[in-house]
């Protein structure tokens, strides 16, 4: 039997705290690269925004582990130390907890970091101007930071992320299952794991090859 005929396509690949990789492309080569200029970077707070399943989370661990970074969460009670090491912080989803209690301790932290050298990599859903904030002084901290948009996953890194996600569980499947499911799935990196898991198991359960009739099956699961 003929081997489906593999589509092959060329990402940079930057690994993760949990050893996962991160394709670069168009949708997040800026973020990746306020990432790379750390700790140059011109102010204590860089902000990364940008749809759910746009891939913030996986950048947060890029992240922390290039930088030593210790992960923050509403309620955090870690400050920069005294000392001469550098410091550096991730939150992630920060738009979400912006209120009274947890603004005032951004607005410390962040006075700290400015004060002991440190950093933080905050992402959010919304760009900046339209978080809701609860006091002016952490507004005014919070616009003055660098952010960077990560779009959503346009059809490239779609496909990338198929191919990588099938080789990753040694699955063979033929580009033109690749260029099937492109057009037609949700545009999120969630999306693709949870489609090639679907696919991954209904094909051993069913003893099917994964082609085109198996995975317009499985996503039409999905679309219902």
């Amino acid at each position: 039997m003929k081997a489906p005929d593999q589509l092959i396509l060329e990402f940079e690949h930057r690994p993760s705290l949990s050893g996962e990789d991160f394709l670069i492309s168009d949708e997040n080569r800026e973020a990746v690269a306020w990432i790379d200029k750390w700790p140059n970077w011109p102010s204590p707070v860089i902000i990364i925004h940008g749809p759910p399943g746009c891939g913030k989370t996986h950048l947060c661990e890029v992240f922390r582990a290039r930088a030593s970074a210790v992960g923050l969460a509403q309620g955090f009670s870690q400050v920069p130390g005294t000392d001469d090491r550098t410091q550096a912080f991730v939150f992630d989803d920060l738009d979400r907890f912006m209120g009274d209690t947890v603004e005032e301790e951004i607005f410390h932290l962040y006075n700290g970091l400015k004060t002991e050298g440190g950093y933080l990599l905050a992402t959010a859903t919304a760009p900046p101007p339209q978080w809701s904030f609860a006091t002016a002084d952490v507004r005014s901290r919070i616009l003055a930071s660098p952010s960077v948009a990560i779009s959503a996953p346009g059809d490239g890194l779609i496909a990338g992320l198929l191919v990588k996600l099938f080789k990753d569980c040694q699955l063979a499947v033929g580009s033109d299952v690749i260029h099937f499911l492109v057009p037609r799935m949700e545009r999120s990196f969630e999306a693709v794991r949870r489609l090639v898991d679907a696919l991954d198991r209904q094909s051993l359960t069913g003893k099917r090859r994964i082609t085109v009739p198996l995975a317009r099956e499985v996503l039409a699961e999905f679309q219902r």
